[in-house]
């Protein structure tokens, strides 16, 4: 919710507090932002009676909320939702328009795991990670997804991608040691050589040179596999740092210090 929005219609006094990224919205124009960015986020935690109200007193648009009002409860189609409130200022181009047919179409067919787990990944593009950890940890504990050896290959192929990611969910979080389990359970559940060098360039990261050799050797690390951690870690290093001077030192902890507490809803 960073871009600046031009608001065609009134901007309301209070706001409307979505849950699901701890954001309050003022205006019309930032709601279809983030229903057209959001779509798997949008849930009753949204699209309720508050909302409407929202609609009809703060932005005075009485109509769109009675449009809206009928499907509150059913929401079988997400479409009767969004259609009314995109259309209510033209938010869409034709091209953005045609984007969103689509992606609710895969949407529409995709199974319940898997847009739970599309869900997860977007609390984290919204740096709502303790939100996001919560529904990896839902998934796999889901009687589809929760026993290794019986798993289908589709299962284990989404098992392995919610661990790595709910790994990236507490790297974010600086808890590593929770991070590095995920990580190589992720390699362990796929095999594939892509987990495990990331496994290896966060186990580098945060364990001594002579621990990082001992599990290279542990593990029996293939030589492409080192070479491919080596470099990953060469390209890291040499991308610049941001300055950071003195006089906002201040500043960036107090930015820091914000986005944690938003992260962590504490």
């Amino acid at each position: 919710m960073s871009s600046y929005i031009l608001c065609q219609t009134r901007r309301a006094e209070k706001p409307f507090y979505i849950e699901n990224i701890s954001t309050n919205i003022y205006s019309i124009e930032e709601l279809c932002y983030y229903l057209y960015h959001n779509l798997y986020l949008i849930d009753q935690t949204l699209i309720n009676e508050d909302l409407c109200r929202w609609i009809e007193e703060e932005l005075s648009l009485p109509l769109l909320a009675a449009k809206l009002r009928p499907h509150l409860g059913k929401f079988a189609d997400i479409e009767d939702i969004l259609y009314p409130i995109f259309k209510e200022i033209n938010y869409l181009t034709y091209e953005e328009l045609r984007d969103l047919n689509g992606r609710l179409a895969r949407q529409g067919t995709e199974r319940l795991l898997f847009r739970k787990r599309r869900k997860g990944d977007q609390l984290m593009e919204n740096g709502m990670y303790v939100n996001a950890i919560r529904v990896y940890r839902e998934l796999l504990d889901s009687p589809e997804l929760s026993g290794d050896e019986d798993l289908t290959v589709e299962a284990r192929e989404l098992t392995a991608k919610v661990r790595h990611n709910l790994g990236c969910a507490y790297t974010r979080l600086f808890q590593m040691d929770k991070a590095l389990e995920c990580f190589y359970q992720a390699y362990e559940t796929s095999g594939r050589d892509e987990d495990l060098i990331d496994y290896l360039i966060a186990f580098r990261s945060v364990r001594t040179p002579i621990e990082y050799e001992s599990r290279l050797t542990e593990l029996a690390v293939p030589p492409a596999v080192k070479r491919a951690v080596k470099e990953k870690n060469e390209r890291f290093a040499r991308i610049p740092e941001k300055p950071v001077y003195s006089q906002h030192v201040d500043e960036l902890i107090a930015e820091i210090t914000r986005d944690y507490h938003r992260s962590t809803l504490s």
